[in-house]
């Protein structure tokens, strides 16, 4: 299904071509993935969020609407699912007053691994919006007009969570320049 838009496949999924669906996860299950495992920090936490966010896919096609971008709306039903997940952490956390073991680390593609599990470290110490806005900025190249969309807020608003969220790296970072 190569030439065919993530829109047309999402069309033709919507009215049963259960291919088209298989073409979609083929092409943004790594992609999502790769969100996930930045915003949970736990690999296997995200490989279950990945499934839970295409199968939330499959029970949504309904209300796809026809011309909405599908990246987008995709990887909206991901960090819904990834802010769920962290919420119910912070809670069952809350709870057991029991130390936990760290969250496991996805491996980093290239760089100076200590350099990378720092800011990793430090990208998990941000309040949930900032880290999302971070992670969507820095490391998926969308615009602050896209995140503003997929969130329902104004663009400024999006600037300003990223903006606070690369504040606050430098500062966990000790003042690291290219931060943001």
């Amino acid at each position: 299904m190569e030439g065919v838009t993530d829109e047309v496949l999402m069309d033709q999924f919507r009215q049963g071509d259960e291919p088209a669906f298989e073409a979609l996860f083929a092409r943004h299950a790594g992609r999502v993935h790769g969100f996930l495992a930045r915003m949970v920090r736990d690999g296997p936490l995200a490989e279950d969020l990945m499934q839970t966010t295409f199968l939330s896919v499959i029970r949504a096609r309904g209300r796809y609407e026809r011309g909405t971008r599908f990246t987008p709306w995709l990887l909206t039903i991901a960090a819904n699912a990834a802010r769920d997940a962290l919420r119910h952490q912070q809670h069952v956390d809350a709870h057991a007053h029991a130390p936990q073991d760290g969250p496991t680390s996805v491996p980093a593609p290239d760089g100076d691994p200590a350099m990378r599990r720092r800011i990793e470290d430090a990208l998990q110490q941000l309040p949930v919006e900032q880290r999302e806005a971070v992670v969507l900025s820095k490391m998926e190249g969308w615009s602050f007009e896209e995140i503003a969309e997929m969130r329902g807020i104004r663009a400024g608003a999006a600037r300003l969570r990223a903006h606070r969220g690369y504040e606050k790296l430098r500062e966990l970072l000790g003042g690291l320049e290219d931060v943001s």
